[in-house]
């Protein structure tokens, strides 16, 4: 009796843990049913794909949706409809919105916000504070929970925890891997005081960077103390890569496509667009993360998308506000850069997939492999098409890249087996579900 699928992708180049080649793969109820030569299998829909590389579903672990507290700028409908018109499968959204997401009834809110309308499956960063440490060990383990995310350094409130002491304490409660933006505050208040009005390329600001390396320092210090993991979000300066080489038993690394891509001479570009915390920084930086990237120092990619209105970015600096689209653009840029000679095709799955569930537990998802998730992320690595604002699902409209031209192009996003996008075009109504964890199955 022959197999029978609901769909069976033919044709293509299959990129998984033991490397590429030509295979057929069969999904059913959700799942990856098989791999291999399924010409003589029954199934309700084939699709042809000849020509191009299906890789395990891309997932950014870095994503600002801002819903709550700012439709304006991006909610969860828009950013995921970003997110899979750019083949990524899955995000991690950030706690810093309106109310900040730093208890169990603002996860259940996004949670339900989330619900029926988010197009990729998702989970939710839980912010650290000095009033929550001691309750971290519980909130880290909610459904739908990705894990604690700590910022040392621009941010407000009691989202802001710049001092060793809070620090400690949180780590003091965490078991999971726990996220840190990792910048000195006192030297960020010194920098604003300093600040010239203008454009960026006006400042140094970009070439401070200790601003990063001592927060970083600081937290590679109080984690070996306290014998916790930690995973250091969009590194951008040599010196925290060489820092970071020697922590990899308890540091983890992400770094962002737009530093990847960006140096400091953009500023004379485009201005406030490439305005971000951390700064894109001088090219000395880029190459550096690049051979972190080379040499095995950085374990996953993640867009930091953090919209603003062309209204708001075209305030002089330092009033315009740092951040910029990403979720969007993630896989186009780093396909180019793949084209390029940069990095090959299997550490972009590492770095995308493969990396994100290994590092937070991530259930059933980051390879293609029998069992796990139908999560697809299906790329043409011979198209070449030019980025656009038009392109551009947020509901900021706009792009840094807007112009740029790049080979290589997400195709198709299947999510746990439904066809989500297909060249170009939303093909499913939102089905994303929260994504689950291994640190939250099985009970205590």
């Amino acid at each position: 009796m022959p197999q029978v699928f609901d769909v069976i992708l033919s044709g293509g180049a299959l990129v998984n843990q033991d490397g590429e080649g030509a295979r057929d793969v069969g999904l059913r109820d959700g799942k990856i049913a098989e791999i291999g030569d399924l010409s003589r299998a029954s199934t309700g829909e084939t699709i042809d794909c000849r020509g191009l590389h299906i890789l395990p579903g891309v997932i950014d672990t870095q994503v600002h949706f801002r819903e709550p507290g700012a439709p304006h700028k991006e909610d969860l409908e828009s950013g995921s409809r970003g997110a899979v018109l750019g083949g990524v499968v899955g995000v991690f959204d950030m706690p810093n919105t309106n109310p900040l997401t730093i208890g169990e009834a603002e996860l259940a809110d996004k949670m339900a916000r989330a619900s029926g309308r988010m197009h990729c499956d998702f989970a939710f960063w839980v912010g650290g504070t000095h009033e929550n440490a001691r309750d971290l060990g519980e909130l880290e383990r909610l459904p739908g929970a990705a894990g604690i995310k700590v910022f040392m350094g621009s941010s407000t409130g009691s989202l802001l925890i710049a001092d060793d002491a809070g620090v400690a304490d949180v780590l003091s409660h965490t078991r999971r891997r726990a996220a840190f933006h990792s910048e000195d505050e006192d030297r960020l208040n010194l920098r604003k005081s300093l600040r010239i009005a203008g454009d960026p390329s006006s400042h140094p600001v970009w070439r401070d960077v200790e601003t990063a390396v001592r927060a970083t320092r600081r937290l590679m210090n109080i984690a070996r103390d306290k014998g916790a993991l930690v995973h250091v979000l969009h590194v951008t300066t040599e010196e925290e890569i060489a820092l970071l080489a020697e922590h990899k038993d308890i540091a983890s690394v992400e770094v962002t496509p737009h530093h990847l891509t960006m140096d400091a001479s953009d500023y004379a570009r485009i201005g406030t667009l490439a305005q971000m915390n951390p700064p894109v920084r001088e090219a000395r930086h880029r190459e550096a993360l690049w051979r972190g990237v080379a040499q095995g120092v950085v374990d996953v990619l993640g867009s930091d998308h953090a919209p603003h209105t062309l209204e708001e970015k075209a305030k002089p600096y330092p009033n315009s506000p740092s951040g910029m689209t990403g979720v969007q653009t993630l896989v186009p840029l780093l396909l180019d850069h793949v084209n390029a000679g940069r990095l090959t095709l299997q550490r972009f799955v590492d770095l995308t997939s493969a990396g994100p569930a290994r590092l937070f537990g991530i259930a059933g998802k980051g390879r293609l492999a029998v069992g796990y998730d139908a999560d697809l992320t299906i790329v043409d690595m011979k198209r070449r098409e030019t980025i656009r604002n038009s392109w551009i699902a947020s509901r900021v409209g706009w792009t840094p890249y807007d112009g740029k031209d790049v080979v290589g192009w997400p195709i198709g996003t299947f999510v746990r087996g439904a066809k989500i996008m297909w060249e170009g075009e939303l093909v499913t109504p939102s089905c994303g579900a929260p994504m689950r964890f291994h640190a939250a199955l099985g009970g205590k």
